[in-house]
């Protein structure tokens, strides 16, 4: 991801979450924040779909992952999760961990399929509405 490429991520992130984030914060996630790797995909030269995960020493954490929803259910998302995947790999990470909405059955379904099991509940962790988020984790091996 590139600052020109912000105003097509910030399209997809607001059609994407009840809780948008603004410019600035991803300004800061390219510019300032060292553990931040922001990927953007693409089709026919149009971003389509964005991730942002954070690698500190061992740990991978997937901040933030959408996709147009005229992409979505074919397998855009996975083509994000392979990237992420492989860059943690790549550090000698040993897990990677997320949150997702409790009711969030899609990206349920997607984190699945990567094998991340469930491993606790964060209470009201969501601002918007107070929904609890499942805390996620895969074992990606490490040194």
């Amino acid at each position: 991801m590139k600052v020109e490429d912000i105003d097509d991520v910030i399209q997809i992130d607001a059609i994407s979450f009840p809780v948008p984030w603004n410019k600035e914060q991803y300004i800061y996630e390219l510019e300032e924040n060292e553990f931040a790797q922001l990927y953007v995909l693409e089709e026919d030269h149009k971003i389509i779909g964005y991730i942002d995960f954070w690698i500190t020493f061992e740990i991978c954490q997937l901040a933030k992952i959408a996709v147009n929803p005229k992409f979505r259910g074919q397998k855009k998302a996975h083509e994000l999760m392979d990237v992420m995947i492989d860059q943690a790999n790549k550090n000698d990470c040993e897990t990677i961990s997320l949150e997702v909405r409790v009711s969030n059955q899609a990206a349920h379904k997607l984190y699945e399929a990567y094998d991340f099991i469930k491993v606790n509940v964060r209470k009201n962790y969501y601002q918007d509405n107070g929904e609890d988020a499942d805390l996620l984790v895969k074992a990606i091996g490490g040194l």
